[in-house]
């Protein structure tokens, strides 16, 4: 397993590798991996011949009063954890590198930015879309896999490579869960024990809405009366949003005609925890 730190060896190495027709699938990630992450990478070795990650903990898209300095780091504990997924090559990038001097570009999503995250976190998707269009063109991938965990990053992923016209495949894959339910995070180490049941509360109003539609209710504002009510009964849960979207557009929608996914922001104490639901698929809870 390679890793490298530098942006011109990254691309001189996917440019040998598409040269000689491998195809190349890329992950990228912010480091201390866990269940969800690794789930990521098995797929992205079914995709491709050459597997790459990038572990960067991008300053862009976090906002001033958020976890920047404290987001949980482990490299050499990564790096085990990829080899023994099969990895084949490390992005380590410091900031210089990514972000040199004078560095004045980035990428705003329009639309599917606009709602939920894109609300309570101003900046959080300029930064996000910003450092993936980066690190695409460093890796120059075939395919990229994401989770659907944080489905509306998954959405402005995929509406930037439509827009931008990107030669690329995008992946998405169903959230990777404990065994109680709570959709793994890198964040879930700031619980506290007494907030853990807590924290089942979102992947728990997640099967309740599942119910409600299941049993033919489409009003999606009933729907959300009933998933908040759920949440606010357990303590130490503040929420931050709660809505129902349009999958393509991730605009509020009042009834469930098109498909729609039911979107979930909630702090636990410190941790902020997001879930989701897509209408009509699966949930193994």
């Amino acid at each position: 397993m390679k890793i490298i730190k530098s942006v011109k060896e990254m691309q001189e190495f996917s440019e040998s590798l598409r040269n000689s027709g491998k195809k190349i699938a890329f992950v990228p990630t912010m480091g201390y991996f866990h269940r969800g992450h690794l789930s990521l990478m098995e797929e992205g070795k079914k995709l491709g011949d050459c597997l790459v990650i990038s572990i960067y903990v991008n300053p862009t898209q976090f906002g001033p009063e958020e976890d920047l300095e404290k987001y949980p780091k482990d490299f050499e504990r990564d790096r085990k954890l990829s080899e023994d997924v099969g990895v084949d090559v490390i992005l380590y990038p410091p900031n210089s590198e990514m972000y040199p001097e004078h560095y004045q570009t980035f990428i705003d999503v329009e639309g599917v930015t606009n709602n939920l995250c894109g609300l309570s976190r101003p900046g959080h998707f300029r930064g996000v879309t910003t450092i993936c269009a980066k690190l695409f063109n460093i890796v120059k991938p075939h395919v990229t896999v994401f989770g659907k965990k944080d489905f509306q990053q998954l959405a402005a992923i995929k509406r930037m490579v439509i827009d931008l016209n990107m030669d690329l495949e995008v992946v998405g894959i169903p959230t990777v869960r404990e065994a109680d339910g709570l959709a793994m995070s890198s964040r879930n180490i700031y619980l506290k024990e007494v907030e853990r049941e807590s924290a089942l509360s979102l992947s728990r109003s997640l099967k309740l809405a599942k119910e409600l539609y299941e049993n033919g209710e489409r009003n999606a504002g009933k729907i959300i009366d009933e998933a908040k009510k759920f949440i606010e009964g357990y303590p130490h849960t503040k929420i931050d949003y709660v809505n129902i979207c349009d999958t393509i557009t991730m605009e509020d929608t009042e009834y469930l005609e098109s498909e729609t996914v039911i979107a979930l922001a909630v702090r636990v104490g410190k941790a902020r925890l997001i879930d989701n639901y897509v209408f009509g698929e699966p949930l193994d809870i």
